[in-house]
């Protein structure tokens, strides 16, 4: 078989993590959520409502590229907020494919308040989130509207996948 690494990006709350555990469930692919990957220090940063830097982000994205060139069948849910994220994060993977979840601030902050147990809170760090983004080229992801169910979201993702992918 050959090698499928797809990633699953967009900010918090945007559904990252639920889309991509059931689109690795369809296609048999194994899924890590690079929320798990966070340092002790950066989550309890965030707990409080404190943003991440750069560098917070350094050995975090340096664990998620050695996942993803590790593992040879996988669907990564991460932030991948800025374009040198997305460097770091695909450096020496083959063909990976990018899935952005993109929203607004809005829809996006109606589903926060119905999470529990996230340390990710407040909607002052949504839009931290949101001003950091800076979204993926036309040509550099799947761009998929998250305004839609996630089963209309799944299926737009499985219609849409380029066959590398």
């Amino acid at each position: 078989m050959k090698p499928r690494k797809m990633m699953v990006m967009g900010v918090s709350g945007c559904g990252k993590s639920t889309i991509g555990r059931r689109l690795a469930r369809t296609l048999g692919l194994k899924f890590f959520d690079g929320d798990d990957f966070h340092s002790p220090e950066s989550v309890k940063k965030m707990r409080v409502g404190i943003p991440l830097t750069d560098a917070d982000r350094a050995e975090w994205l340096a664990r998620l590229n050695q996942l993803l060139r590790d593992e040879p069948h996988v669907v990564l849910a991460c932030s991948a907020l800025k374009p040198e994220y997305r460097v770091q994060l695909s450096q020496g993977v083959e063909e990976l494919c990018l899935i952005y979840l993109q929203g607004d601030v809005e829809t996006i902050w109606q589903r926060y308040q119905q999470r529990d147990n996230h340390y990710f809170t407040g909607r002052s760090m949504l839009e931290s989130q949101f001003s950091t983004l800076v979204e993926p080229e036309l040509g550099e992801a799947l761009w998929i509207d998250i305004r839609q169910s996630p089963d209309s979201v799944l299926s737009d993702i499985l219609n849409r996948l380029p066959s590398p992918c």
